[in-house]
């Protein structure tokens, strides 16, 4: 009889210290858009390291600065932000002078996985392909890679802005509506991908160097938006779908190798558009992953043996060893 992996079978035992003996600051909250999300995250986080036996202080923040997070007082500091603040580099600008161990990548990493172009460039250094795009142009009459194309900030992430644009009326309505929300927000840049339909949406949860099991989703809506991400129940989330084995591997390695090209530490999501010839395209890439019970890096963790608290667990060690 086949047994249940556990993660044993693909990470190698990591205590660096004994949780009672840890004092871990959980971040929540942040100025960026996804700060529910980040709310929602940062509360599960902070639950799941207290069940394990940690020490934990967890503080909902707009921005912070260094000098207020070394007077909070913690052994290490778990940034649970979504966005360009708190996700983009920052955030992690504070963190690195406190010198206190945390969470996550450096703020070179998180700068350039936030910019969705930055991170074509990356992509395309390592051989990974990725679909066209470019810097959004609100005078051009039409996309200057055809239709179907797909408008999004480049410095946003959760679908927070995007615009799926099949038709020459539905261009239209999205111009329209980047220049509306341009108004409100003067420093988003926006930019125009050619889309890649009648395929799936796959995910590759990333963690300390591991390429976790691909996770397939399945929205009943037109696209994954923020809505089916974090509100519906009828999302529906594959973990390990039935590809080939080959394309399996292909994805994975792709993720991989994008991954140690931004220099990501410790954990990150790497995301795919799989086209109608099954052909696999890099979307983007999440530093620092969100942990509501919709995410996809716990499910994928799950897969191989390791629950949600034991995955807060690993990453605050993983923030030790790394100190």
């Amino acid at each position: 009889m086949s047994r249940s992996p556990s993660p044993q079978d693909f990470f190698a035992p990591l205590q660096i210290a004994s949780p009672k003996d840890v004092r871990v600051l959980v971040l929540g909250g942040g100025p960026d858009a996804e700060r529910q999300v980040s709310l929602e995250s940062s509360k599960g986080v902070a639950a799941a390291l207290e069940q394990e036996g940690y020490r934990v202080r967890r503080e909902v923040i707009d921005r912070i600065d260094a000098s207020t997070l070394t007077a909070l007082g913690a052994d290490v500091i778990f940034p649970v932000l979504h966005g360009p603040w708190g996700e983009g580099g920052p955030m992690q600008d504070e963190l690195l002078t406190t010198g206190k161990p945390f969470v996550g990548c450096g703020p070179a990493c998180a700068r350039l996985a936030m910019d969705k172009m930055a991170t074509k460039l990356a992509a395309a250094r390592v051989g990974v392909p990725t679909l066209p795009a470019g810097v959004l142009n609100l005078t051009d009459d039409v996309p200057p890679f055809g239709l179907p194309a797909v408008v999004k900030p480049i410095h946003e992430g959760s679908s927070v802005g995007v615009h799926i644009c099949k038709t020459r009326e539905r261009w239209d309505e999205a111009m329209i509506a980047v220049s509306t929300d341009r108004a409100r927000h003067p420093l988003r840049t926006y930019m125009v991908e050619r889309a890649a339909l009648g395929g799936s949406e796959l995910t590759v949860g990333w963690l300390d160097g591991t390429a976790l099991p691909i996770v397939e989703i399945r929205a009943s809506v037109e696209f994954y938006d923020y809505e089916a991400k974090y509100h519906r129940d009828d999302t529906q989330y594959i973990v390990a779908p039935d590809l080939p084995n080959s394309l399996t591997q292909r994805i994975q390695s792709y993720a991989f190798a994008v991954a140690k090209e931004l220099g990501c530490r410790h954990l990150s999501r790497i995301d795919f558009m799989l086209d109608a010839q099954r052909e696999p395209w890099l979307l983007e890439v999440n530093t620092l992953p969100g942990f509501t019970s919709h995410s996809l890096l716990p499910k994928a963790a799950a897969a191989v043996g390791m629950n949600y608290s034991q995955l807060a667990s690993r990453l605050v060690q993983m923030a030790l060893r790394d100190r």
